[in-house]
């Protein structure tokens, strides 16, 4: 990040001193501090791959006042494909279990700033918090916070999953990537007020994947004592919470294909295996992963992060009932054409066969039966669309955004939770979101980022800022303060939409009819409830 700045150090008392960088404009005047890297956790490498994350020692300290820690970087970047498959392993890093963290100039308010901790995308494959600029945001808004933005390992390194491997107890667990991303919000809640910020008052939201995450991090916070509870707010952009993830048994196809691919013989013991897969570079693996027919690598239903019955707490109310009792609101929605970006991640080749393989590299096998039969009960291509990819990009989108979504919606408002959600939809975009993605794709995955984050790093003209601004901005900000937002919906169903000439509507959701058919579809073979007894 090769931007004005001036050195910025901080003392955080029994931790130590940490040296940052506070950014400056143009005039030299501080838009904020930034502080690159710091460790949450100790190092997940050698023989500590594949198990959970270690929390910092209690006499840690990160520098003296002498010599303070030096944290003007980055995080590292937990090994990944590129979003083209492109392999960029000078930049990898198994060492990434750190975290950025952007603060506000200036004094904060009594009790210290409010905090989000703000999880990044990328299917849970590929990602990084390295490529967020909220020095814009952090000036010239009112949505002040401390933002706390962890990496997490992904991919094979933060959800491979075996029933054989997991009988091997504290050698090796399953949903790394979760169990570091609550890691990352425990260090938080422990540390923040050393840098100004208010502990009692932690939103936890992302994008995407980042979005998905948010609800396994909201279930697992819903799940502890009360005075284990950190979470007090979420925001659930462009994602919901998808189904119940596969089971141990399930994923076992996708380990023994990884074992071929790597050619471990398959005779070896459990214990044998896991060594000869931590003796491999980090190359060798993401290399064989990317050959894979199940190349996605997400979370399993292991009974300890993800539990036994978890969607069916959504259908019977449980979930409801918890977040009521602890006031746990949530901003939940998309953008309009998710469509065009979900269409491009592994898509599948030119035929139904190929779309039904492609869906099981992510949704138990019952689950993507009953989709295909849902969708394409004729066996032919939907009028809309012209090709298969372009079928798999829509269903991709609706199951992991927009039907999805309006199911757990639905199953909150039944339960009597609804005035703790609101609601949105986005069908417009900035201009600088045409540097990424083409003009006809419109209001895509990801276009919305520069709503959320007054940019980030790319320039809004004063037009779109006053759009941004009056759509969600100064929302936004109070939302993480804990103030009404005044949303403006009559109904907890019904969204804010943000048209594509920038005005705003409140109306009712015009595609929920459709959302909670599939919901049902899926609930009719468990993946969204109803096969178990929920447990909370």
């Amino acid at each position: 990040m090769d931007w004005p700045s001036k050195p910025y150090v901080r003392d955080l008392e029994f931790r130590g001193y940490v040296e940052g960088l506070t950014y400056l404009d143009d005039n030299s005047q501080p838009l904020c501090h930034f502080f690159g890297g710091i460790p949450y956790a100790l190092p997940p490498v050698g023989a500590n791959r594949w198990r959970r994350p270690r929390s910092l020692a209690p006499c840690f300290r990160y520098g003296t006042s002498v010599s303070p820690g030096k944290y003007t970087g980055n995080c590292g970047l937990c090994p990944q494909p590129g979003f083209g498959e492109d392999l960029n392993e000078k930049s990898w890093d198994e060492d990434c279990l750190q975290t950025n963290i952007w603060i506000p100039a200036g004094d904060p308010p009594e009790g210290g700033w409010p905090v989000l901790v703000w999880i990044h995308g990328g299917f849970l494959q590929f990602g990084t918090p390295r490529d967020m600029d909220l020095r814009a945001m952090l000036r010239e808004t009112s949505c002040k916070a401390i933002v706390v933005t962890p990496a997490y390992r992904l991919n094979v390194f933060g959800f491979l999953a075996s029933p054989e491997l997991a009988s091997l107890n504290t050698e090796f667990a399953t949903n790394l990537g979760f169990w570091d991303q609550r890691l990352a919000i425990e260090w938080t809640w422990q540390n923040i007020n050393y840098f100004g910020g208010n502990a009692s008052n932690i939103t936890v939201g992302g994008y995407s994947a980042g979005s998905h995450s948010t609800f396994h991090q909201l279930a697992y916070d819903l799940g502890v004592p009360q005075s284990k509870s950190i979470i007090r707010r979420v925001l659930m952009l462009s994602n919901g919470p998808g189904m119940q993830p596969k089971s141990l048994d399930e994923v076992q196809e996708q380990f023994d294909e990884l074992l071929k691919a790597l050619q471990i013989p398959t005779t070896l013991s459990p214990a044998e295996r896991l060594e000869k897969l931590r003796s491999l570079d980090a190359k060798a693996l993401i290399k064989a992963t990317i050959g894979l027919q199940h190349h996605q690598f997400r979370a399993v239903t292991d009974g300890s992060f993800v539990r036994q019955g978890l969607m069916n707490e959504l259908d019977s109310g449980v979930f409801a009932r918890k977040m009521r009792e602890r006031n746990v609101k949530i901003i939940m929605g998309e953008c309009s054409n998710e469509h065009f970006v979900y269409g491009q991640w592994h898509p599948p080749k030119n035929t139904l066969d190929s779309l039904f393989q492609r869906l099981q590299a992510d949704y138990p096998l019952s689950a993507c039966k009953a989709l295909v039969k849902h969708y394409y009960s004729d066996g032919k291509l939907p009028k809309n669309c012209k090709t298969w990819k372009d079928a798999f990009g829509h269903m991709y989108a609706d199951i992991q955004i927009h039907h999805l979504e309006r199911g757990m919606a639905d199953a909150l408002v039944r339960h009597g939770a609804g005035d703790l959600l609101s609601r949105y939809r986005i069908e417009w975009r900035a201009k600088c979101c045409d540097k990424k993605w083409p003009k006809n794709w419109g209001a895509t995955h990801g276009s919305d980022m520069a709503i959320w984050f007054w940019g980030n790093g790319e320039k809004l003209g004063a037009e779109e800022k006053r759009v941004v601004r009056e759509a969600f901005h100064d929302k936004l900000g109070r939302f993480l303060r804990g103030e009404d937002m005044h949303w403006g919906t009559e109904h907890p169903l019904h969204i804010r939409r943000l048209k594509p000439d920038g005005t705003v509507v409140c109306e009712a959701d015009d595609r929920l009819e459709r959302g909670l058919e599939v919901w049902k579809v899926l609930q009719h073979v468990g993946a969204t409830g109803g096969s178990h007894k929920a447990r909370l």
